[in-house]
């Protein structure tokens, strides 16, 4: 069955329709990772995007449940080179294709994924409507592609589409797949990875690795949150209690944390605009916290910096960042299509980590309230373990600022 990519510039890809039939408009990325479209597809940070891999090979090791990121799958669309037909792995349990089409995402494969890459990457990151399938509508589209009056009516509305209540839609989609400290550690020591120190040494030791955290509390703030954030906490002896999107300061101080940590997640962080002023209360209650890319954009906003829309954004398991304080760079991954703009920190906000190709922020260090954020992910699944200390780190400053208390 045939497939239609239709660029907001007027250019149309044709393929082989995956998944589900139907038609969808949504924001068209790319994404460079070699392997975990398990935990792209489920990533809500991918919410109301298109996302085209350019990995030429997908499916191969089929659908993996416990590397899901969420309960579900986020992406409105998506768009590979080659679909695998016989996944080989010995944790599969099922084909990427039954999948796509068990949670109705329209796809389309057989595309020179590397054509589409190159006008994202040159013209930025656009919007586009995937067509497949029999139906009126579908037909009727088609048509109207060959008729340039009518073309033009459809480019308008795909380039009308915007993303919105992308915070709202996703909160909450990870805790499905919530485990218990033990299964986490076990299930990582055998498949994902356990807690890597700073020198790049591995805890395998569960008890060693959870010392630190043992009775120290950290609510994550879900804005889409990947499950393998609270993992991480977890893995590090942390309790975790999980609030969504919604939720007050007033609530969350109401549980008494030590520490909070400010999740990923998708769309325009300017939109969040009741989360930032709700931030802002927790910054002067002056508790710990730890912001991961939507969060560490909604942390700047709430200090007074200003965040700016990326040509085509960082996406990939493969992004170099240099963390300033030692000069060191480290691989990352990342999921975003906004930034933080360097020349707006604020007093008592600098730069921690930059982005080694184009120089955008990375990360931030706060001074006058105990808190520090990242724009990558330092959980990093799938992806490189590089940067998976900073929550060592997040445990240190959660038992410094518990001993600077006790000191008064």
């Amino acid at each position: 069955m045939k497939a239609y990519l239709i660029l907001a510039n007027g250019r149309v890809f044709e393929g082989e329709s995956i998944g589900a039939t139907g038609v969808v408009t949504g924001e068209t990325v790319f994404t460079t990772g070699m392997n975990g479209y398990i935990e792209t597809l489920t990533d809500p940070s991918y919410y109301g995007q298109i996302v085209t891999q350019t990995f030429p090979l997908i499916g191969n090791y089929g659908v993996i449940p416990k590397d899901f990121e969420s309960s579900s799958i986020h992406v409105k669309g998506y768009i590979v080179r080659t679909l695998c037909d016989e996944p080989s792995n010995f944790r599969c349990d099922g084909k990427l294709e039954d999948w796509l089409k068990a949670q109705k995402i329209i796809g389309i494969s057989g595309i020179d994924t590397r054509a589409l890459t190159k006008v994202l990457r040159e013209s930025g990151v656009m919007n586009g409507m995937l067509v497949s399938g029999e139906s009126e509508e579908a037909k009727n589209i088609l048509k109207a592609l060959k008729k340039p009056e009518e073309k033009q009516k459809i480019l308008s509305e795909i380039r009308a589409y915007t993303i919105t209540d992308a915070v709202k839609s996703v909160t909450g989609s990870a805790s499905a797949v919530e485990e218990p400290a033990d299964v986490v550690f076990k299930e990582s020591a055998e498949y994902r990875f356990v807690p890597v120190k700073s020198d790049g040494t591995k805890i395998y030791d569960q008890k060693v690795a959870m010392k630190a955290g043992k009775g120290k509390k950290v609510v994550l703030w879900d804005f889409g949150a990947k499950a393998n954030i609270r993992r991480e906490l977890l893995k590090r002896g942390l309790e975790v209690v999980t609030v969504s999107g919604e939720t007050t300061a007033k609530e969350i101080l109401a549980l008494n944390p030590d520490g909070i940590m400010l999740s990923n997640g998708p769309g325009d962080p300017k939109e969040n605009v009741k989360i930032i002023s709700e931030i802002k209360k927790l910054i002067k209650a002056k508790l710990p916290i730890f912001g991961i890319c939507l969060g560490h954009q909604l942390l700047a906003l709430a200090s007074g910096a200003d965040t700016e829309k990326l040509k085509y954004g960082h996406r990939g398991p493969n992004q170099p960042v240099k963390y300033l304080q030692t000069g060191r760079v480290y691989i990352s991954t990342q999921n975003h299509g906004y930034a933080v703009k360097n020349d707006t920190l604020p007093k008592g906000a600098k730069l921690s980590f930059i982005n080694t190709n184009d120089g955008t922020c990375e990360g931030i260090l706060y001074t006058k309230f105990p808190a520090f954020s990242v724009q990558f992910h330092p959980e990093a699944c799938a992806g490189p373990l590089d940067t998976s200390f900073l929550f060592d780190d997040f445990v240190k400053l959660i038992n410094s600022s518990i001993s600077a208390k006790e000191d008064k």
